[in-house]
Parts: structure tokens; sequence; C-alpha cells
């Protein structure tokens, strides 16, 4: 019994990792493909140090890939104690962050997780309220931050990756976290699915079924929302008022997917309730913020936008600067980068309240947080813009140029601002 699968196209140089446990399930999948003669083929395996027997996992995996001549990586991690989704979700997390870091963007993860995996990410889905793109659960190839993410063995059940084992005559460890029904997949997979299996055979077929067609559902819904996003873009954000326009389903959906393609996570409904409710529907005048495990969200006036976390810049910020190369701003301020041929001895700060300023096509000196406001900046950028000095003279303001009166002889050539 053989098992062939059809990668997607790949560069030439581009390596496959086969992110592999010792379990049943990566050892059918790097002996499959390595017996497909796919080249550049790699194994990579997460050490969490969970386990007492982690370490001779290891080792099983070292004498099993030498066998098959793939080269092995070994990632060691450490799982935060407390996680807000449990132990589970924190060793998921700390594998995955593992595992991206060895991609290039040519490169292609493959993992095995297989049809009974999928019918139990739909069932858990469900049972936590997931929306349609829940549902949806483990796409065959989807995109990561560097590379992509590739899953062959979604349509096949277990009990064919076990036979495949046993006729090839494979060995592989067993993880007794896997029998534990203290932690939910577990639970479902040791209590709920078996007792599903007499009456409905195909419980396990139809639920991987269900997440096929709640993945095309999700697709339609992405179109209709870019559909009603691509009139409200508003500079880095959105319109809050085009967002309010919209019939609240649609709105929702297109918050839902405002959040999913800036921090690629599904929201939970909480969330975007409080989103709509906090920001969208907050006082004109109101500055709110709304801060999640990935970032945060703002609003400024009229628009709504999604950002990273930031840290609160220090106000008492000042470095020296030659005006030459670049300068590494507080984290979240971005750099300086000049080319000036001479050096100079400059200094870098950030606001810190009271100052005054005249930029080029202005009519007299006022406060910078009157041209702020005239400029429509938002109150995060302004904490973050960089003011440079010289002889104690504020001479040149981030996003606004040089003060009016500065000579253009003295002006650094070639000075921006990046972000």
């Amino acid at each position: 019994m053989g098992l062939s699968f059809a990668p997607p196209s790949l560069q030439a140089d581009a390596r496959i990792w086969v992110a592999c446990s010792g379990g049943l399930d990566s050892t059918v999948l790097l002996h499959a493909l390595q017996a497909q003669g796919l080249g550049n083929l790699h194994a990579v395996h997460v050490h969490h140090g969970l386990q007492a027997a982690a370490d001779d996992w290891v080792k099983k995996l070292r004498r099993d890939c030498r066998a098959l001549g793939v080269p092995l990586r070994v990632k060691k991690v450490m799982v935060p104690a407390r996680h807000a989704q449990g132990p589970e979700a924190a060793a998921r997390e700390a594998r995955y962050a593992a595992l991206q870091s060895l991609l290039r963007a040519q490169d292609l993860l493959v993992t095995a997780h297989h049809q009974d995996d999928q019918a139990e990410t739909v069932l858990l889905r469900a049972l936590r309220g997931s929306g349609i793109a829940g549902l949806a659960a483990m796409a065959p190839l989807q995109a990561l931050p560097r590379g992509r993410l590739w899953r062959p063995l979604l349509r096949l059940p277990r009990e064919r990756l076990l036979a495949y084992a046993r006729a090839q005559q494979l060995s592989w460890v067993e993880d007794p976290h896997n029998q534990q029904a203290r932690y939910a997949r577990s639970y479902l997979r040791q209590e709920i699915l078996p007792r599903l299996q007499p009456h409905w055979p195909q419980a396990k077929t139809a639920l991987a079924q269900l997440a096929g067609q709640a993945a095309e559902a999700a697709g339609l819904l992405a179109e209709l929302a870019d559909h009603d996003l691509a009139p409200l873009l508003h500079g880095a954000g959105w319109s809050v008022s085009g967002l309010l326009a919209l019939s609240p389903p649609r709105r929702r959906n297109a918050l839902y997917r405002l959040w999913t393609r800036r921090y690629g996570q599904l929201p939970a409904a909480r969330q975007l309730t409080l989103l709509e409710r906090e920001l969208l529907r907050a006082r004109a005048d109101a500055e709110p913020v709304l801060r999640h495990a990935q970032g945060e969200w703002r609003r400024y006036r009229d628009t709504l936008y999604a950002l990273p976390a930031m840290a609160e810049p220090p106000a008492d910020y000042a470095q020296t600067w030659a005006g030459q190369g670049e300068l590494l701003l507080p984290e979240g301020c971005g750099r300086l980068r000049a080319a000036h041929p001479q050096r100079r001895r400059l200094r870098v700060q950030l606001p810190r309240g009271g100052e005054r300023f005249c930029p080029e096509q202005a009519a007299g000196r006022r406060t910078l947080k009157n041209l702020f406001q005239e400029l429509g900046v938002p109150v995060w950028v302004r904490r973050r813009t960089p003011l440079l000095y010289e002889d104690g003279e504020l001479i040149w303001i981030g996003g606004l140029g040089w003060r009016a009166d500065y000579p253009a002889a003295r002006r650094l050539r070639q000075l921006v601002w990046l972000d």
C-alpha cells in the first residue's frame, strides 16, 4: 500500500520542511515523501521538554532520519506556564513559531494533519461558537508570513495511515498527552467521537466535508467584505461613518475580515462586539483603544486603525546624532536616515509638550499640538514623531519638514523618517 502526493509548485532552491513529532502521522508522512524522491527534503522536530521521554524521542528521530537519508533539525522551545486558551494552545503557538523561524519565503512547511484531525477541529470550533471561517478549519495549502504550509494528508483517515505504517513495518512513539481526556481535543478524540461512530459511521468524513463547504462560504464572505471595504479605505485606516452605514451583518463581516487580514487570527464574537461598541460608536472627539493579544485598534476622528502592539515611547528620550547614516529611534518610532557630507552635532528627541514651530508655507509660529491637529495627525503618531534640534533650537519635525527660516545650505541631505 503506497501513498503519493502532488506538492504545490516550488522554486528550484525551495526547502521542504516536514514537521516530525515521532508519532504515527508524521512518521508516515516523512516516509511517504522520502519514497517519492522529493528533493531538498528536511525534517524538523520541536522539542517542548514537556514529556520525560522527549529526549528519547529525539534519539529515535535521529536514527529514523539517518536511515532515510533526510537531515533533521531539532528546535528547543519553552512553553509558557499560563496561556489564555490553555496549555494546548500554548504548546501549539510555541511549536509554530519555532517552525516558521526556519522558513525562507520560497520554503514549504509540511504537517501531518489528517481527516480525523480536521473532524476534531471542526467539532471543537463548533462547540466554541466559531463562525464560518472557524468551521473552515485547516486549509490544504495556506500562506505563512514566510513560506507556505501544506497539509497533504487532510483527506486521509487515520486508519489509512495506520495501514501504511504496518505495511511498511514502521515504528513510532505515542504521546501520552493524546490519551489524556483533560485536554479538550483529546477529550473529543477519546470520549466523544468514538461514541458518535456507531450511530453515524461517516461522522468524521462528514465533519471534514463541512470544513470544505465552510471554506467556500468563508471565501464568498471575504469577497463581499473586500467589496464593502474598498471604498472605505482612508489613508492607513477605514472610514468609521462608512462602516456604520453598512447593514449590521455586513458591518460585522467587514470587521471580521479586517481583523483576520491584519492579525492572522480569528476574533472572538465578544471582541467584534467590543470593537463596534467601544470604537465605532465612540464620541467623535474620543480617542478610544481596544488592545488584544496581537495588537490594538484605535480610532482618530472618522478613521479606524488596526495597529501592532505598541509600547509607550519614553517621553525623556534624547540622542545625539551626526546626521549621517541611520539612527534607530525607540520601539515603534521608526528610524531616521540622512547622507550629509559633514558631521553635525544634532539632538533628536520626542515631543514633550509646549514646542512651537513654523513649517514652510505657514504663517507664523504655532504650537506643535495645533499643527498636528490641523494636519489630522493621530495622537499615537504625535507621541512617536522625531524632533531634530541644533543648539537648542527646533529645526525639523518628522512629517512636517524644516523650519521655514532654517537656511537651505545647512539642511541635511536626503533626510527621511522611516517606519
